[in-house]
């Protein structure tokens, strides 16, 4: 019988299924072994050491992905470290996207074709300075919702759900499957937030019915609480920072652990950046004796970060209690700044790690640097007022936050009116998440930030019924601790206080501002002068392609976006100053930009330079 080209196909693709695979690129790619063995991991069988740097696809471009991790290679790494967003796959429930610049798989593809070996932590909880610690909004929408917790059922559903879809990304790629991860963590830092030992238990078996069934496991707490609770059939691991002695690191993990290899799963090379506070750095040789301690010790380790990159669009987190927000700009003083480029500290971690290359590894070579362009100073001359472009509203008796009304992030408008009072007045709002601009018949009367504790605004007299509005912009929840469940916009009420009466406020119109680029695309400008929150529309023109940092410093707060990619927030208190603008987002020719603000600019001019401003406050009036 003659046989059909799909027969062919079939027999030799069956053929190839073993113990080896075949790659895109044509080559066999045979399984390997990697365990935690007595005192050392075992790659192959062999003593080997884990030198890895810590990147975050979401805070790269895709364009660039290659680049980071040949920067890394040349750094002297020979892994990747990676955490998954499940907010970032999972924005809708049930909706999963791990496409573009979502695609995981393809990313740690990147980094096999480049000959490193990759550690995945899928959580469900990543903490990074990332929104909500990387658990999806909507889980806010569920009354009384436990996260972290064995107790609530929709959490440990969903996260397997979570779990689930991403093993259909990164499960034919653990090493024994002949792709390149050699390590998946389970949860992160679970005990600086809880010690039930059950609920670790549950992830670490959800993780292995989802399909990361051969992978070597490993869990990662500090010295001082690694002890809380025990995993059995997982690696510990440790997280310090700069400086920290090696030994007292690890002693009494020894105690404990006497043959398990040792492992500095988080290095902290830099730090991050709240707004409002001075900028964080680290110097290199706050960090470079300890990692030198550790190479002569042959203890593993993961720089956190290599190269930070920047928190794009609406994805950046906050602390709590006091509440503080995290600013775009995830440079994290890291070895490989925001746009890529190497710095003082890559070169000093070169020249040491040169030095302690295992049996065949090399240094990689550093890629081209990427183009950097100055764009002259412009001006954004369309204008549409926020108060002009209401979306259609919806009612509500009770104020509500705004998972309430099915918003994710953004900014959220109540109105509702004022009864007429012959004395001034005070409200007190319970609670604004986060930064409050509060309106007596579209005039500004006040602001509140959460910051600061802010809750009471001081209402003049008015002769008759009044509109009151307030806005509320939410920046960023809270990714770490017991706060985390941080739901967006007022919170829980408005009060009325007239002498010694008080009177809480009903009947609500509220309107949804998301961040989406269509959103603020289809906003009706003109020319015409603006008063209050708005959008502003300009153009820029460039004769050749480069990334650049856009200079916000004239104006309020608020967010960016240009050619419809959300550059992330901006707040005139710094101590960021510019946005990161990826030249691969860019057009030869006309640019388009949008601004949203929500506290009026100085200038409505933009200019961009070739480096960053990341370390100018300036005083909050």
């Amino acid at each position: 019988m003659k046989k059909s080209p799909f027969f062919i196909l079939l027999f030799f693709v069956t053929l190839n299924i073993g113990n080896a695979q075949t790659s895109f690129s044509g080559a066999k790619v045979h399984a390997g072994t990697f365990v935690a063995g007595k005192n050392a991991f075992l790659l192959n069988g062999k003593p080997f050491v884990i030198r890895a740097a810590e990147l975050h696809y979401p805070r790269i471009p895709k364009e660039y992905w290659e680049q980071r991790i040949q920067m890394c290679k040349a750094m002297g790494m020979n892994t990747i470290c990676i955490y998954l967003f499940w907010n970032l796959h999972e924005q809708k429930q049930d909706q999963f996207d791990f496409t573009g610049q979502n695609d995981v798989a393809a990313f740690v593809r990147l980094v096999q074709k480049n000959g490193m070996y990759c550690n995945v932590r899928p959580g469900p909880y990543v903490c990074a300075e990332w929104e909500m610690g990387g658990l999806p909004w909507w889980l806010l929408k569920k009354k009384n919702i436990a996260v972290r917790d064995l107790s609530d059922t929709f959490f440990m559903e969903r996260t397997g759900k979570f779990f689930r879809e991403a093993a259909k990304q990164l499960a034919p790629l653990q090493i024994q499957n002949g792709g390149n991860i050699l390590m998946l963590q389970v949860e992160n830092e679970y005990a600086s937030y809880g010690n039930n030992q059950k609920y670790m238990e549950a992830i670490r078996d959800s993780l292995r019915a989802a399909g990361f069934d051969k992978v070597q496991l490993f869990r990662c707490d500090w010295s001082s609480n690694f002890n809380q609770y025990k995993l059995d059939g997982v690696t510990t691991t440790l997280n310090f920072g700069a400086g920290s002695n090696v030994e007292d690191q690890f002693k009494e993990f020894q105690k404990l652990y006497p043959n398990a290899p040792l492992m500095c799963s988080e290095y902290w090379t830099g730090w991050f950046d709240y707004w409002g506070r001075p900028h964080e750095t680290r110097s290199v040789s706050s960090f470079i004796g300890s990692l030198k301690d550790m190479m002569d010790r042959k203890i593993s380790f993961s720089l956190y970060m290599a190269h930070g990159g920047t928190t794009f669009g609406q994805w950046g987190g906050g602390n709590a209690p006091p509440y503080s927000a995290m600013v775009s700009s995830y440079d994290y003083n890291a070895p490989i700044d925001e746009q890529g480029a190497a710095t003082d500290k890559f070169f000093a971690v070169r020249d040491l790690l040169k030095n302690y290359l295992q049996e065949g590894e090399a240094l990689g070579e550093m890629p081209k640097p990427i183009s950097i362009i100055t764009i002259p100073a412009f001006e954004l001359k369309e204008k549409a007022s926020l108060f002009a472009n209401l979306p259609e509203a919806k009612k509500s008796v009770d104020i509500k936050p705004m998972e309430e009304f099915n918003q994710a992030w953004g900014r959220i408008l109540y109105r509702t009116k004022l009864p007429a009072s012959a004395s001034k007045q005070k409200t007190i709002i319970t609670e604004v998440h986060d930064w409050a601009t509060v309106f007596i018949n579209e005039k500004l009367i006040g602001k509140l930030d959460r910051r600061k504790g802010d809750s009471t605004i001081e209402i003049p007299a008015v002769t008759k019924d009044a509109q009151l509005d307030i806005l509320v912009e939410a920046t960023g929840r809270v990714n770490y601790g017991k706060a985390i469940l941080d739901h967006k916009g007022i919170t829980e009420k408005v009060e009325l206080i007239n002498g010694t009466d008080k009177k809480e406020l009903k009947n609500w119109l509220v309107y949804n501002f998301p961040v989406d680029y269509n959103f603020q695309k289809n906003v009706k400008y003109t020319t015409k002068k603006v008063n209050g929150p708005a959008w502003y529309k300009g153009s820029f023109n460039i004769v050749k392609k480069g990334d650049v940092f856009l200079d916000v410093s004239t104006w309020g707060k608020g967010m960016v976006w240009v050619n419809g990619h959300n550059l992330g927030r901006y707040w005139k208190i710094g101590p960021q100053q510019t946005l990161f603008l990826p030249g691969v987002w860019l057009k030869k020719g006309k640019n388009e930009i949008i601004i949203l603000d929500v506290d009026g600019p100085s200038k409505t001019t933009v200019q961009g330079l070739s480096k960053p401003i990341l370390d100018k406050i300036n005083s909050d009036e």
